[in-house]
């Protein structure tokens, strides 16, 4: 008895197991799905989990891996808008947005399926805003007119609608792999490129000159300020000097000879005040002071005012 029942609670969980099996599917996280009842899609899936439905034949699960898938388009020629012509490869980041929409767009669910018309979308879009743009947003000497970033968006705007209305297909990111040049218009480039070259090297040669005129003419006001300035200083300075020498002159003017007789002193007082050995002319001044003068010759301090030094007798 015990065994039967041991056989029939091992077969319940069997019978259970393969109901759920049977009745249940799980969506994963990288994952979106698409129940199709008799062939026809009925319900998208876009969040991971365990789900119901119908046993086959009545409903159908089709999974599709919702992460991002790379696409590069073709390296074909496009014009610009000055009738330039360039070659230019762009890639594409997307992923699927809305199995739904991407189940009747590719009922097979293979993403090699969905590359003709991702490639035919990349390239309308490519010519559509390339041709919008000139020759120098895309080849030139100077970096900021170069916009690259800014055509990139701009087909990411132009394709991204349509990618997601008719092929259930979201475009994350579009971006420039590669570019050139025909031959045919290679020299013409490399011409104008030269050109852009030297313009721009003549222009910065002007700047350098109109800049060296300007702080020649600064160095040269600033010239005659200083020469100005030093001018006025020294006319003050010779006033003050002639200020100076004519009250010397008046106080000279009152007693002449003791002047003299001060000013030979103090010249002595510089030349001897070091131990010195002078050979001089007795004639030479100050020196004269040394020479004895006779008594008869020699004036008197009544007379003159003025004393007067004489030899040492020793």
């Amino acid at each position: 008895m015990k065994r039967n029942t041991l056989t029939l609670v091992v077969g319940g969980l069997l019978l259970l197991i393969f109901m759920v099996l049977l009745f249940t599917f799980q969506v994963r996280e990288t994952e979106v799905a698409v129940v199709t009842t008799f062939g026809k899609p009925t319900r998208p899936i876009s969040e991971p989990g365990l789900k119901w439905k119908w046993p086959r034949p009545i409903q159908k699960v089709t999974k599709f891996d919702k992460r991002i898938y790379n696409f590069e388009g073709r390296f074909e020629q496009t014009l610009t808008k000055d009738n330039y012509p360039l070659l230019v490869m762009l890639y594409v980041g997307w992923t699927i947005s809305d199995p739904q929409g991407f189940f009747n767009s590719f009922p097979g669910g293979q993403t090699k399926d969905v590359e003709p018309a991702l490639s035919g979308l990349i390239e309308s879009g490519k010519n559509e805003v390339i041709g919008k743009h000139p020759f120098s947003h895309f080849v030139s000497i100077n970096e900021n007119e170069l916009k690259f970033a800014e055509v990139e968006q701009e087909v990411l705007k132009a394709i991204q609608p349509v990618a997601k209305s008719k092929y259930g297909i979201d475009i994350k990111f579009v971006g420039i792999k590669k570019m050139g040049l025909p031959e045919s218009v290679t020299e013409k480039v490399f011409n104008r490129m030269q050109a852009e070259r030297q313009r721009e090297v003549d222009r910065i040669k002007a700047e350098g000159e109109s800049r060296a005129m300007d702080i020649k003419s600064a160095a040269d006001r600033d010239r005659d300020r200083m020469l100005a300035t030093a001018g006025a200083k020294a006319m003050a300075i010779r006033g003050e000097a002639d200020k100076e020498a004519t009250k010397a002159y008046a106080t000279m003017d009152q007693n002449p000879e003791l002047a003299v007789f001060l000013l030979k002193l103090r010249a002595l007082e510089e030349t001897l005040k070091d131990k010195s050995t002078l050979i001089f002319d007795e004639r030479t001044i100050p020196y004269d002071l040394f020479v004895p003068q006779s008594s008869a010759a020699q004036p008197t301090p009544s007379q003159s005012g003025t004393p007067r030094l004489g030899a040492n007798p020793k």
